[in-house]
């Protein structure tokens, strides 16, 4: 049986006009759509005002033959079928013209049943080819709506990170009342001068937790010790040196904090050897925890301490140039007085104005998960 294609306009180009005049009724009686061009220029500027499914087209034509309409007809409307026909059986010009696109190529004369079976292969052979594409570009769709939704997900999911570990980092900063934004601070310096020394993307974004979180450990502090307005003792400096261990004790076992968790155990390290709790010494310190050695310094410094009254940023500058090579990295150090003091006081005002915008934000509008 016959398979019929409805709704398919097919293009007949041949120099005779009984070639044309045949396949016009013969299309006509199957119940096809079919107009006619008597040369391939013709059909070429037909082809700029209609879409056809299939090309029916002669070789031996004046002016352009059918195989470089063939050629020029496929850049034109590349999902257009072709089938080639002509008077001479010629092997090489069947070659190109399958080469170019050509679904078929017949010889004349030809049996219209035979013509029409190579219509009906031709027609199935571009619906097959047309759903395809359609399967295809639905299937690229979906996955980039898909990869948008997780895309999505995965910033929802950073940013409950962010917010949560805010939440931990400010309420632990709460509680060393002269200590407000200290943790974001350090956070900031460690970022600026982490992006000097090359650091970049993932090696930033752990750097900056390790810097948040740093102080984590203090949660298993008491506060007799921890809100001393004095100097510590020896006994009461023993139990404050285990809060780095206790901080990496708390991150390690969580995935996507064990990189950080490295630079809080690390964090109170020298780079001669003779900080804690490891003696670790020069580059066996990770280089997260060297560069946070030399901000967390110029931060505790610059602030206030129930001891002593914040000093200047030239005084702490000085002061870590001075330990340059003892307790910091030289190349760290060097890193960071390469960058101006003004850049430093802008962090330090900027974060602080924040955190006292949200202070006042807090107290107008407490948040409705407040702790009991």
């Amino acid at each position: 049986m016959i398979q019929q294609h409805t709704g398919e306009k097919i293009l007949i180009v041949d120099d005779e006009i009984n070639i044309r005049s045949v396949l016009l009724k013969h299309f006509e009686e199957e119940g096809s759509e079919a107009i006619a061009s008597s040369s391939a220029l013709e059909a070429l500027e037909q082809m700029k005002n209609q879409s056809f499914s299939l090309i029916i087209s002669d070789v031996m034509m004046p002016g352009m033959s059918g195989v470089e309409f063939l050629r020029m007809a496929k850049k034109q409307c590349p999902e257009t079928a072709f089938i080639i026909i002509t008077g001479l059986m010629d092997i090489n010009t069947a070659i190109d013209s399958l080469r170019l696109g050509a679904f078929d190529f017949l010889t004349k004369p030809f049996e219209l049943t035979a013509l029409r079976r190579a219509v009906d292969r031709a027609l199935d052979r571009r619906r097959l080819l047309l759903e395809n594409r359609f399967y295809r570009e639905e299937l690229e769709r979906q996955v980039r709506e898909r990869t948008f939704e997780l895309n999505e997900a995965l910033y929802d999911v950073e940013e409950s990170y962010k917010i949560t570990l805010e939440a931990l980092v400010t309420a632990l900063d709460a509680r060393e009342h002269e200590t407000h934004a200290h943790s974001q601070r350090v956070r900031e310096y460690t970022l600026a001068l982490s992006q000097n020394l090359g650091l970049k993307h993932d090696d930033l974004i752990q750097v900056g937790r390790g810097a948040l979180l740093h102080d984590v450990g203090k949660i298993g502090v008491q506060d007799s010790i921890l809100l001393k307005p004095a100097k510590l003792n020896e006994e009461e400096w023993i139990e404050m040196k285990k809060h780095p261990q206790i901080g990496y004790n708390i991150l390690q076992s969580i995935e996507f904090l064990s990189p950080a968790a490295e630079i809080v155990l690390c964090h109170q390290e020298r780079w001669d050897g003779k900080g804690y709790p490891n003696g670790l010494a020069g580059f066996d310190i990770p280089l997260g925890a060297r560069i946070f050695a030399v901000v967390d310094t110029l931060d505790a410094m610059t602030s206030d301490r129930p001891y002593r009254k914040a000093m200047s940023f030239d005084v702490a500058l000085e002061e870590i140039r001075a330990c340059s090579g003892t307790q910091f990295d030289p190349r760290v150090v060097s890193a960071f007085l390469s960058i101006p003091t003004e850049s430093w006081i802008a962090i330090h005002d900027s974060v602080n104005k924040l955190h006292k915008a949200q202070d006042c934000f807090n107290a107008l509008c407490p948040p409705s998960n407040t702790f009991q």
